[in-house]
């Protein structure tokens, strides 16, 4: 019997865009608690280009080990076209999104930049009705990391990089700022912020000012006229959005008792200035949960998130996509389009 055959961005190398090859690809076959989803569209997010060169800002001994051919990708849209025997929480013809096998896929085994994607039920929800599959597929691990860092990590898995578990802290009548405001996580995170009372200060380039006051922030500090750090204090929160290295400058900004949340905390030096200061900082991983896209449906269905979109490619533009991600300065996500999906 011969292999059935896909359409996929696979790459056979590490490198940058340009090892991206739209190419035909053998479906996945589904296992036990699988579905089988046809693509309608597919997220980009920095975890991906992170893949693509091979994770080389990790420690080499961090870099885990891969197999070529490799297909990029976890966040999707699209409709259920098959299920295992076992599963019966959707049906075939459903429209469902999800990030897939993550972080346990981030080695390649969520394979999303394709035309047919095999999910985990429990990593899955049904889209929500009034985005597009190019909308929802924007959602997942965005809103998800959003979502874990400041509402509810959702888990109890342990925290290689802290002693203890990431537990968010109240936002009610809290100053809280976003740095990176603009982009996929910030662009989430301001609006989860201001949902939950707090004041909002959004960091990001002057040009966004107009979108994020759209969104809620209450007040716009543009990083390229403004050193941040010189001019802020009191803060109760910082969600630093791009994080690594630079996120310690943001420890001064914050009154004894606050936090700071590195989205990226790889390369944060400033342990012992967060000590002596009384700042918390804390950081987790965004983990794929069926559960909490199916209640952020029902945010998303009520207008209390938005989802915004800097640019859509084709799929078999991939490397232009990650050309533009690699540009930075988004406002929103970006997407690939694998099937004509901008009504539903």
């Amino acid at each position: 019997m011969s292999t059935q055959m896909m359409k996929a961005v696979q790459q056979h190398a590490f490198g940058g865009p340009e090892v991206l090859s739209y190419e035909d690809a053998p479906m996945p076959v589904l296992q036990a608690g699988e579905v089988l989803v046809q693509v309608h569209a597919v997220g980009v997010n920095p975890p991906d280009s992170y893949l693509r060169d091979g994770y080389q800002q990790l420690p080499p001994e961090w870099r885990p080990e891969v197999r070529f051919p490799l297909i990029l990708g976890t966040d999707l849209s699209g409709v259920v076209v098959a299920r295992a025997d076992d599963v019966r929480e959707v049906a075939v013809g459903d429209e469902v999104y999800a990030m897939a096998r993550f972080p346990e896929g981030a080695a390649g085994g969520s394979r999303a930049y394709a035309e047919y994607v095999s999910v985990p039920v429990s990593d899955l929800a049904r889209k929500p009705l009034t985005l597009s599959h190019q909308q929802a597929a924007a959602v997942p691990m965005s809103l998800l990391t959003a979502w874990q860092f400041m509402i509810d990590p959702g888990h109890e898995v342990a925290n290689p990089l802290q002693p203890g578990p990431h537990r968010p802290v109240p936002l009610a009548g809290k100053r809280v700022l976003v740095n990176g405001a603009a982009g996929g996580v910030g662009h989430f995170a301001v609006q989860l912020a201001k949902w939950q009372g707090a004041e909002v200060i959004a960091v990001a380039a002057g040009r966004h000012e107009a979108f994020l006051r759209q969104l809620g922030a209450d007040s716009v500090i543009d990083y390229t006229t403004t050193a941040v750090e010189e001019t802020v204090r009191d803060l109760d929160l910082v969600i630093d959005a791009p994080g690594g290295p630079t996120s310690g400058r943001f420890l001064r900004t914050l009154r004894p008792g606050g936090a700071l949340y590195p989205i990226f905390p790889l390369g944060f030096a400033g342990a012992e200035e967060a000590r002596q200061r009384g700042v918390t900082v804390s950081t987790t991983q965004v983990r794929s949960s069926g559960a909490q896209l199916a209640r952020l449906a029902d945010l998303l269905d009520a207008g209390v998130i938005r989802v915004a979109i800097d640019s859509v490619f084709p799929l078999a533009q991939a490397q232009m996509a990650h050309e533009r991600a690699a540009q930075g300065h988004l406002e929103g996500k970006i997407v690939l389009s694998v099937m004509d999906s901008s009504a539903g």
